[in-house]
């Protein structure tokens, strides 16, 4: 009988049968989606700064780690897979305009710095320094102030999960597609899962299925809200590159590529299931392409696309033993951040599949952990903080 098996073949789910996998055990992906279908080949691959303190939060504790976990893993499966996933250092550069942007853009560096990151306030002259193609941007007053931040670094999704499926196969796990029907609970314990294809029988389970994981936990009496957020990406292919760091405008970002491609980004929309894109927004992408860095001669609009968001009520993500079954366990609800907190998510869940000490406090994700309960016909407060941003934002 495999000895774990995971529901989901995403970023959290492939990362958790890798880091299984290599402790020993026998290990089974059953994945709904796998590659491009997942929501973290459809994220951009920004990683802001995550420096670890005393006093961090515990969403940041496991970020900072995960981060410090992102550049061992990134030449590890270099090594094992010879895929290079674009693991990278390249500097956010955060931009703003009007009085109400400034004030936010001061407000950010704050708090920045007074998380420990390295943040450097810049007037228009020193953003032009910075990035030579916001010129224009500038002039228009498109763009009035800034600020760096030089430890920001950028991923290439699609090529760190197609590393991560590598490096699984060869550490002997097996990833199906299926589709999961039922999750069978006997006495307090899964029993096994019931797929459109046949049972899948396992010691233990974990449950990480993204946004579709809340209806899931629901069959084993757990309350979840992973709500689905749409985010929609557009992918441009410029004759030359003109950016050299990422820049961020408010929940508006380009994401620069050394071959000369540039992810315009992103929407936060509440769409349910349907991970699909919109003409308007793909437009609203294209116009921010433009407000930036004015005419694009010779682009080329390559292709674009959406993905879905897994939201969680409080912001923290939910890992750990499902509270009323005891062979299961739980790790969903990332919302943006699965794949920047993806290797420290798979370290965390693993120790506590295996009884290992968990290297941080695994309290704060507790799946039964009070702050989860629902309120009748609200939507998740983190996510409909990020709504209604989104919304302030577009009117303006």
């Amino acid at each position: 009988m495999t000895d774990c098996c995971i529901i989901g073949g995403g970023i959290i789910g492939l990362s958790l049968a890798r880091e299984l996998a290599g402790r020993g055990l026998t290990v089974r992906v059953l994945a709904r989606e796998q590659g491009r279908a997942t929501a973290s080949w459809a994220a951009a691959g920004i990683f802001p700064p995550a420096p670890l303190r005393p006093d961090s939060s515990p969403g940041d504790r496991l970020t900072g780690w995960s981060d410090l976990l992102h550049r061992e893993w990134a030449k590890q499966l270099l090594e094992e897979t010879g895929i290079d996933n674009g693991l990278q250092a390249c500097g956010g550069l955060h931009v703003a305009a009007g009085a109400r942007g400034l004030a936010a853009l001061e407000t950010e560096a704050v708090h920045w710095q007074g998380r420990g990151a390295r943040c450097e306030l810049l007037d228009a002259a020193g953003v032009a320094t910075c990035e030579p193609a916001l010129a224009g941007a500038i002039a228009r007053g498109s763009v009035m102030a800034g600020y760096l931040l030089p430890e920001e670094m950028q991923i290439r999704p699609p090529r760190h999960l197609e590393a991560l499926e590598s490096s699984c196969r060869k550490r002997g796990v097996t990833i199906d597609s299926a589709e999961v029907r039922e999750l069978v609970v006997r006495a307090g314990r899964m029993e096994h899962v019931a797929t459109v294809s046949g049972d899948v029988r396992a010691t233990t389970y974990c449950l990480a299925a993204g946004a579709w994981s809340g209806g899931l936990a629901e069959q084993l009496g757990l309350v979840m809200q992973t709500r689905p957020i749409r985010g929609q990406i557009l992918l441009l292919r410029l004759p030359r590159q003109r950016l050299t760091h990422v820049i961020n405008q408010g929940l508006e970002y380009l994401v620069p590529r050394a071959d000369g491609r540039l992810l315009v980004g992103s929407t936060i929309e509440d769409a349910g299931f349907a991970a699909t894109t919109t003409a308007d927004a793909i437009a609203r992408l294209s116009q921010v392409a433009t407000r930036m860095l004015g005419d694009l001669p010779g682009a080329e609009t390559e292709q674009a696309w959406a993905g879905l968001r897994p939201g969680s009520v409080d912001g923290l993500p939910c890992m750990g033993r499902a509270p009323q079954v005891d062979n299961i366990f739980i790790s969903a609800g990332h919302f943006r951040s699965g794949l920047h907190q993806s290797t420290g998510s798979a370290v965390l869940v693993a120790d506590l599949i295996t009884g290992s000490r968990p290297t941080i406090d695994p309290a704060p994700f507790d799946p039964a952990r009070p702050t989860l309960a629902p309120t009748a016909g609200a939507p998740p407060d983190s996510v409909a903080a990020y709504l209604a941003r989104a919304a302030a934002e577009a009117a303006n």
